[in-house]
């Protein structure tokens, strides 16, 4: 089994708590994993918001230790999290497993393109809290016969479904970054510089919504399966 060596224990951790989140909402989770240089790129699919999640971290070294060689598979996020040591900064690459049909559509590595108009972090969080406290308060609401799956499912879908401000990105993006931890408030020490603003990008049928945490990616809204990245 190959071994990643991340840059620090910060970069462990946080893939420790990425995994962990992913393997809250789906205990069979499965990963894909992109190494190239020094670079890795971990995607997930949390199957309560449709959406995919990705998480970037820094290698101490180009993987095997060649700029030229690349690592790309499919793996269980349970093992992955299971072989990082964070004492270490390090992480063993599990043995491959047959990916889910998401594992094959990425959004693409290029032409993406600032969109205007996010709302500022505090009022994207604020935003995710609200739409929890609706969902919540119509689902009480609702007469015990009409307490079905089909209509939470509804609910939800109108819900998460809506745009933030003036942009086309549904709020279910925001509540996933969120859930993600992509979200949280950045820790800040005097001196230290000053943490990038989460910002909105647009490439083709993919939005992605990129903080210094994580990136979201989604489709957009009524578009078919046009301007994918199969590989």
């Amino acid at each position: 089994m190959t071994a990643l060596h991340l840059a620090d224990e910060g970069e462990a951790a946080d893939l420790a708590a990425f995994l962990s989140r992913l393997l809250h909402y789906d205990r069979g989770a499965a990963v894909r994993l992109q190494a190239a240089g020094t670079a890795l790129a971990v995607f997930g699919r949390p199957p309560s918001f449709e959406v995919l999640a990705i998480r970037s971290a820094r290698l101490a070294k180009p993987y095997e230790n060649g700029l030229l060689v690349t690592l790309d598979v499919t793996v269980s996020a349970g093992e992955l999290l299971e072989s990082v040591d964070e004492s270490a900064g390090t992480a063993v690459v599990p043995e491959a497993v047959t990916g889910p049909p998401w594992a094959g559509v990425l959004p693409p590595r290029g032409g993406w393109r600032p969109e205007a108009g996010l709302p500022a972090p505090d009022a994207l969080r604020a935003m995710v809290s609200t739409a929890v406290r609706e969902f919540r308060s119509r689902t009480e609401e609702l007469a015990p016969e009409r307490r079905t799956r089909a209509e939470l499912d509804r609910i939800g879908r109108e819900i998460w479904s809506r745009t933030v401000g003036d942009t086309p990105l549904p709020v279910r993006a925001v509540h996933a970054a969120q859930s993600l931890g992509f979200l949280r408030t950045a820790r800040t020490t005097p001196g230290a510089p000053e943490q990038a603003t989460p910002g909105l990008f647009s490439s083709g049928a993919w939005l992605r919504l990129r903080t210094p945490y994580g990136s979201i990616a989604v489709r957009r809204a009524g578009l078919g399966a046009f301007d994918v990245s199969v590989r």
